[in-house]
């Protein structure tokens, strides 16, 4: 059953009229077919014009929908013999990180990266995405291994930030993200990010501290959500809107930034509606990151990363 966002609510209407003029057509009422191709005709229409310029909140939208391909979505379709590594060696397993040995296009990387789940039974066991300081502490551990074996690492980055809860503070949350954040800027292999959902403050961040970052064309990375930024700014949640034309959270102003290096377009409708089609582009622009990264010694990535992010925001300004 396809699901339907705000703002997609007319086009869920002529839908679904042509679905039951093809139901009526099926019990043999009546040959409805010339109606329902007129119908779905308008409804093409309808979609390219809604998805033609979307505002930032409903950017936010498109990038929370919940058939949107998640992590495990594209280590199954991109990444071949892919071995999971689980556990920090201290605490537990967090299961909202996924990571591992596998192949890119024939090719051994470390890949990591935020998994939301599908269903109500898989988000809660991956916790909505939001990973707890063992999940940073397992990353920083895959880390350190792909620098020492010279693997290339491909991260997917899809949370809306690290889990707030108080059994994560106790052990050491900001902590760990900032120290998955510094392995980011350490290693001396090449480091490539995309952020396929959401990139929510620095849960993201210890993941995409990275020598190239991708956006999808429909996700968002940002300080904080719409919704908590509204709350604190004007303590009223439902002026999300305004604050997600303030946050500059698209990929299209992260580009302008220097945050993001390279936009992957979607397919018209969003991710969600041509799911093989994104994971092909994904994959295309995975494939080009790293090979602009290719034989670059350690020293030189690290000395380059460092001067990416030292260079973020200084656009314009004087030397």
């Amino acid at each position: 059953m396809t699901v339907y966002l705000d703002f997609e609510k007319p086009l869920a209407e002529i839908e679904g009229k042509a679905a039951e003029l093809r139901a009526m057509a099926r019990n043999g009422e009546m040959d409805v077919e010339d109606e329902a191709k007129g119908l779905d005709k308008k409804a093409e229409d309808l979609l390219r014009s809604l998805y033609a310029d979307l505002t930032p909140w409903r950017k936010c939208q498109v990038a929370r929908h919940p058939e949107r391909p998640h992590c495990k979505d594209y280590i199954d379709a991109l990444f071949t013999e892919f071995t999971p590594l689980a556990g920090d060696r201290n605490f537990a397993d967090d299961h909202a990180v996924m990571g591992g040995l596998a192949r890119f296009e024939g090719r051994p990387v470390m890949v990591i990266g935020h998994e939301k789940g599908h269903d109500t039974k898989s988000r809660i066991e991956r916790n909505f995405g939001m990973a707890r300081p063992e999940g940073y502490r397992k990353a920083i551990r895959l880390l350190d291994l792909a620098d020492r074996f010279d693997l290339p690492v491909v991260t997917l980055v899809d949370t809306t930030g690290a889990y707030p809860g108080k059994g994560a503070e106790e052990r050491g949350q900001s902590e760990a993200i900032a120290r998955s954040t510094q392995k980011c800027l350490a290693i001396g292999v090449p480091l490539v990010s995309v952020i396929i959902g959401e990139g929510g403050s620095g849960g993201a961040v210890a993941f995409a501290a990275a020598d190239r970052v991708a956006m999808l064309e429909h996700s968002i990375y940002s300080v904080i959500s719409p919704e908590g930024c509204a709350s604190i700014l004007w303590k009223d949640a439902n002026k999300m809107r305004e604050a997600a034309e303030a946050l500059r959270l698209t990929a299209q102003n992260l580009r302008e930034l220097g945050v993001c290096d390279r936009i992957i377009p979607e397919p018209v409708g969003g991710a969600h509606r041509h799911k093989r089609e994104t994971l092909d582009a994904v994959a295309k622009a995975i494939g080009a990151m790293l090979g602009e990264l290719s034989g670059q010694s350690p020293e030189a990535l690290r000395e380059a990363r460092r001067r990416k992010y030292l260079d973020i925001g200084t656009k314009g300004l004087a030397a």
